[in-house]
């Protein structure tokens, strides 16, 4: 026996598999919460800068001023602020001889750019997040390393921010490559883990 459906049960039925699908993808996005407050940047965080043939596995570029035995890893430390824009987030640290260090800016030294307010959102247990005003200073030299860049978009490793949170113990990740400068095309890899705190 062979069924045969009208064009109007068809569509009917795509339609109807449309709608219960945005529903399905809508519903984590009610639940969404930006986090309004204070990250510490705690013992465990760091910077790594990819090579422009690597990957988030490296290789990586070794940091002779390191002070972890491992000098592709730059420890940091400081506070990151969700919600506002900052004139420091982490603390000095020498890169090749030269300190950097790191803020957010409404707008982007590097481009001239307008960059969205620092925000972390939480989804259950996930974070997420918009650090397109997050730059550095180094040896005269700016560079954004925010993520995505300034008007959204992610090019060449540059990856979205992407974490956890448990009570107020949280972790976030970053990619951001460089665009110009001395370091073109290299990728700036940020780890940052720590406490949340209103």
């Amino acid at each position: 026996m062979r069924t045969t459906f009208s064009r109007r049960a068809v569509i009917a039925a795509v339609a109807t598999t449309a709608a219960a699908a945005a529903t399905v993808v809508a519903t984590p996005a009610a639940n969404a919460e930006t986090l309004t407050g204070t990250f510490s940047i705690d013992s465990g965080s760091y910077f790594r800068m990819i090579l422009p043939s690597g990957s988030t596995s490296g290789p990586f570029l070794a940091n002779g001023n390191s002070t972890n035995s491992d000098k592709t890893i730059t420890p940091l430390s400081g506070s990151l602020t969700s919600g506002s824009y900052q004139g420091q987030v982490t603390a000095a640290r020498t890169f090749f001889g030269s300190d950097f260090v790191t803020s957010t800016k409404a707008t982007d030294p590097q481009t001239g750019s307008a960059t969205a307010v620092p925000t972390i959102t939480r989804n259950g247990s996930s974070l997420s997040g918009d650090l397109s005003a997050f730059g550095v200073a180094w040896n005269g030299q700016v560079f954004n390393q925010g993520a995505p860049k300034p008007g959204g978009g992610l090019p060449g490793k540059t990856s979205r921010v992407t974490g956890t949170i448990n009570g107020s113990s949280y972790s976030i990740t970053w990619t951001s490559q460089i665009v110009g400068g001395p370091f073109n095309n290299f990728t700036g890899l940020w780890h940052l883990t720590g406490t949340y705190r209103k």
